[in-house]
């Protein structure tokens, strides 16, 4: 124990004390990780190596989609539908995401299975042609193969079954009916094929279900139309033998026994009508024979003509008989004759007359009779229909079962009918709207950059980790000073340009001279001196899009003026004028400050823009990159230095321009290729004729010659293009910054690599990337036409 007031024992050395330290602060963390930078650089290069490599042998997998337009509103082809369909959203919703879960349904992926051969596809779980190589051997040596059993058939779909499930992904867009089908597959070929085939499997199956509904209900109906046809005829002929027992015999709209009773009281009224009729035709001439009136002075009398000969005759006997009373005397003879005459055709006439009235004595009595016979047959019909009547209450119970047997074996047989001819028609209304294609690029893995970015900060984070966990062991292991005092370094082997006071701000070099002697010489570290801080390789580069929001589309040369070239109105998309500050513009002005920086201070820096592709995106994004700075009072020369091409030139050298041998004293070489000046503040220097090697020579010429002159703050070089020819490398060569131009049309990691590995070492000069984002040049005279 520790006693203050005992005095110290100097002869014995004492040992050393140990410190226990919890850990790392910030600036020793940082200044470790400083010390192992190129073992943690190693490391990530390692790890980028491996992830690249994982990648690389990472199976790809390639997904196709298909569309399928879903509509739950089926087709009406017939009145009555089989099934009856869903009105409210809810409903229509639940329908479409049924039929989403029936394309994934065991029944359609067998049929893909089987048209697509996936149960001997190896990848799918097949045999693929591992069975016909073994066949192959057996035959060589005279052994037959054994074919596969049933059972092994069926555990093979199976496995493809599962396979296949997993190889499916079904989506269905919200609030719409639009089902995408994606089914991803080593081949892309093959995942455009499976998903077409899955279409197809699903369209044929929903037909077919609809169709075995159909058929189905058709059979059911059929079964019972044997036994209400066998219902209704038992119904019939109990109601025509029960009618056949009970006399009830008639048409189809009233039986006879109505019928005759109807024609019988018909008769007897016709019979009393008859009776009453002669009763007073009788009476009529009885009177006229009884008053002493003429008896012939009646209906029957005047329409006799027997009757009217006699009166006929009468009147000419009495009229002989007064023309001979006034001739002869009474006693006369022929007057006697005459009036015996008129007697005589007088009785004859009252005997006519009698024989009238006994006539119709004797009509009225056959009316009586006829009559009293008809009233007793009448009698007998009602007594008879009296009966039918009680019987008719059953006759129509079974005219009812009859009607009612008859009516459901006719809807039976119409809807038996209706659904035989559904079998044949197809009322879904799903189809394909976008069938698949084959995938171009690969859904996994990853572009190989993002594996080796990955393992590049996965590597860097290992290594930093192992070396912050030995550091922490060591320290709980070992003295505190032995890891951090390093070893004094000698006057005579001390840097030169290493001031002392440099040295005494270090924490490392804290000076413990009865320390410092115990420390082994492996455990001492270097000291960290400024002249071991290097500046990386290659900076970050600044990235900047470009857009169409951004800029506008003229009609090039149609509406340029006299008043010199406008490079805004080349047929080009330039920045919109006014226009505000943006990432674009702030990203261009961030790059302009690092060519600048790179330059070390020159009075014009020189900043190339290169591009791996032929198009014009180079020379329009190079164009923008000019108007940008000119905007900002930047007095910018532009080089077109695209010897191939000679897109910059081209445009600026349109008919309509001013001639550019009248416009500028700086030269490439030729009275062609003399320097325009525009109204952007911005002066062009077309391109030069000739190989690549002398236009290069020109621009360098050129560029040393505005140097001289003065009167410029920025290069702009349009080009060189790609791939780089050796007179372009010395161009490159001489510029002090480049800035890549990179079309989002095309894969942006592929072209940034090509250009990187076409520059060499000239990408330790590159700033900065523009990603042109615009629309391709084909789409834009597609639209220009459209607007033509």
């Amino acid at each position: 124990m520790l006693d203050y007031n005992q005095p110290i024992d100097r002869t014995r050395p004492e040992p050393p004390q140990q410190r226990s330290q919890a850990g790392f602060n910030v600036l020793e963390l940082a200044n470790l990780l400083w010390r192992r930078k190129i073992a943690i650089a190693a490391a990530a290069l390692l790890g980028a190596t491996l992830a690249v490599t994982v990648g690389k042998s990472l199976t790809p997998r390639y997904t196709a989609t298909a569309q399928l337009y879903v509509d739950p509103r089926e087709l009406q082809l017939v009145d009555r539908e089989l099934t009856p369909r869903a009105q409210d959203v809810s409903g229509m919703s639940m329908v479409v995401e049924s039929q989403a879960r029936l394309i994934t349904s065991n029944s359609v992926l067998l049929k893909v299975i089987q048209q697509a051969g996936l149960d001997k596809d190896p990848e799918f779980g097949g045999g693929g042609d591992g069975g016909s190589l073994m066949s192959s051997l057996l035959g060589l040596i005279g052994l037959q193969p054994r074919a596969p059993s049933g059972a092994g058939n069926k555990e093979v779909q199976l496995a493809a079954l599962e396979a296949l499930n997993r190889h499916i992904t079904i989506r269905k867009t919200e609030k719409s009916f639009i089902v995408d089908i994606e089914v991803w597959s080593t081949d892309p070929a093959k995942a455009a094929m499976l998903a077409n085939t899955l279409t197809s499997a699903y369209l044929a199956e929903s037909r077919n279900s609809q169709a075995s509904a159909a058929r189905r209900a058709t059979n059911d109906l059929s079964g019972r139309l044997k036994e209400l046809r066998e219902r209704l005829r038992s119904a019939e002929t109990a109601l025509a033998t029960y009618k056949a027992q009970n006399n009830f015999v008639g048409t189809q709209d009233a039986l006879i026994s109505d019928q005759q009773l109807s024609a019988s009281n018909q008769r007897l009224s016709a019979a009393r009508a008859a009776t009453m009729d002669a009763q007073a035709r009788l009476d009529q001439i009885e009177a006229s024979r009884r008053t002493a009136a003429d008896a012939g002075a009646n209906s029957e009398a005047l329409q006799s003509p027997t009757i009217a000969n006699l009166r006929a005759q009468y009147a000419d006997a009495r009229k002989r008989y007064a023309e001979q009373a006034g001739e002869l005397g009474p006693r006369h003879p022929a007057l006697r004759q005459t009036e015996k005459q008129v007697e005589d055709l007088k009785r004859t006439i009252n005997e006519e007359i009698d024989r009238f009235a006994q006539s119709a004595k004797n009509d009225l009595t056959r009316a009586r009779d006829f009559e009293a016979s008809l009233n007793r047959a009448l009698e007998a019909q009602k007594r008879q229909s009296v009966q039918l009547s009680q019987a008719a209450v059953r006759l129509r119970e079974l005219e009812r079962e009859a009607d009612a047997s008859r009516d459901v074996y006719q809807s039976f047989l119409k809807r038996s009918r209706e659904t035989e001819e559904q079998e044949t028609l197809n009322t879904s209304a799903a189809r394909v709207i976008g069938e698949a294609t084959v995938p171009q690029r690969r859904s996994f893995p990853p572009a190989m950059s993002m594996f080796a970015m990955i393992g590049f900060i996965f590597g860097a984070l290992a290594a930093s980790g192992w070396f912050a966990a030995v550091e922490l062991l060591l320290l709980g292991a070992a003295p505190a000073p032995a890891r951090r005092a390093p070893k004094p370094t000698p006057e005579k082997t001390r840097a030169p340009g290493v001031s002392p006071a440099l040295e005494a701000s270090r924490p490392d070099q804290v000076s413990r001279a009865p320390e410092v002697a115990q420390i082994p010489p492996e455990l001492a570290a270097p000291p960290l001196q400024p002249a071991m801080v290097e500046k990386p390789l290659i900076e970050k580069p600044l990235i900047a899009r470009l857009q169409e929001a951004e800029v506008i589309h003229t009609l090039g040369a149609i509406l340029a003026t006299g008043g010199g070239v406008d490079l805004t109105r080349l047929g080009w998309p330039t920045l919109r004028p006014g226009f505000p500050l943006t990432r674009l513009l702030n990203a261009w002005r961030n790059m302009r400050t690092a060519v600048a920086r790179r330059a070390g201070g020159k009075a014009m820096p020189v900043v190339a823009l290169v591009g791996g592709d032929e198009t014009t995106g180079r020379s329009v994004s190079a164009l923008n990159f000019a108007l940008a700075a000119a905007r900002d009072g930047v007095r910018v020369l532009m080089i077109d230095a695209d010897h191939q091409l000679h897109a910059l030139s081209n445009r600026v050298s349109l008919p309509g321009t001013s001639e550019p041998s009248r416009l500028g004293w700086l030269s490439i070489g030729s009275k062609a290729a003399r320097e325009i000046k525009t109204i952007n503040g911005i002066s062009v220097l077309p391109a030069s004729e000739g190989d690549a090697g002398k236009a290069a020579e020109s621009i360098r010429k050129a560029i040393a010659q505005a140097r001289a002159a003065g009167g410029y703050d920025l290069v702009v070089l349009d080009g060189p293009a790609m791939p780089l020819s050796a007179a372009s490398r010395k161009l490159l060569d001489d510029t002090d910054a480049l800035v890549a131009v990179l079309p989002t049309s095309l894969d942006v990691n592929d072209s940034l690599e090509e250009i990187l590995t076409a520059l060499g070492r000239a990408e330790r000069k590159l700033v900065g990337v523009v990603l042109d984002e615009l629309t391709p040049a084909i789409e834009t005279r597609q639209r220009g036409r459209q607007y033509a």
